[in-house]
């Protein structure tokens, strides 16, 4: 919800604005309809956070590699877990699993209140620091540690999105989540997953599958 004044980045050639604009369009047609979203989005410069030379690269609707096995997820992806996330309302406390490249990250800024982000690999959460920073966006905590773990100690949370997918979906992780609280996590151990959304209810845990997705695994341990 910070740092706004520093997203209209018009970039050239293959980052211009209309580079975007038929991102956008292109996101709309293939399902998301949050115009808060989309327009989140449409003014996070993407190709700051990938590497120089697939810059050319940002606003495909792809996937790319960011380092140490790691990918950013494709722009779609991160529009579907966002909307799961936010379809019940505004979030005060959001909590992430695997910050990557930041750009996730990001674009939940703009979008909540508060984000905590967990990473493993020390070096790109580093990174994802510094754009974050560049990018004036204030309102993320960062943590070096296990994903699987979450962070307890900042609990509960709103809404918890994970950027990897783990082969079950991690005890700590709903003990973390607060009443009425949205969990968006892909869960399998295969090349293909299911992203499930997962609601904290008053008597237990209603769960949602819903797409096949494809995504890194959820790994144990801190990297430095």
């Amino acid at each position: 919800m910070r740092g706004q004044d520093d997203m209209q980045r018009s970039g050239i050639g293959m980052t211009s604005q209309r580079t975007r604009e038929r991102l956008i369009q292109r996101l709309y047609e293939e399902g998301l309809s949050n115009a808060r979203v989309l327009e989140v989005i449409r003014r996070t410069p993407r190709h700051l956070f990938v590497d120089e030379a697939l810059a050319h690269r940002a606003y495909e609707d792809t996937a790319l590699p960011i380092g140490h096995n790691q990918t950013i997820s494709q722009p779609y992806m991160v529009g579907r877990m966002t909307e799961l996330l936010l379809a019940a309302g505004p979030l005060d406390k959001v909590l992430e699993i695997g910050t990557g490249s930041g750009y996730q990250t990001a674009v939940l800024a703009q979008l909540v209140e508060r984000v905590f982000s967990v990473e493993r690999i020390q070096v790109l959460q580093d990174r994802a620091k510094e754009r974050l920073v560049e990018l004036k966006l204030r309102n993320v905590v960062f943590r070096w540690g296990d994903g699987w773990e979450g962070w307890n100690a900042l609990g509960p949370y709103n809404g918890i999105i994970v950027t990897a997918a783990a082969a079950q979906v991690p005890q700590a992780l709903l003990d973390q989540l607060a009443p009425g609280g949205r969990l968006v996590i892909p869960v399998g151990s295969g090349d293909v997953q299911q992203l499930l959304l997962i609601i904290r209810e008053e008597d237990g845990f209603s769960r949602h599958i819903l797409d096949a997705v494809r995504f890194v695994p959820l790994l144990n341990g801190p990297l430095a």
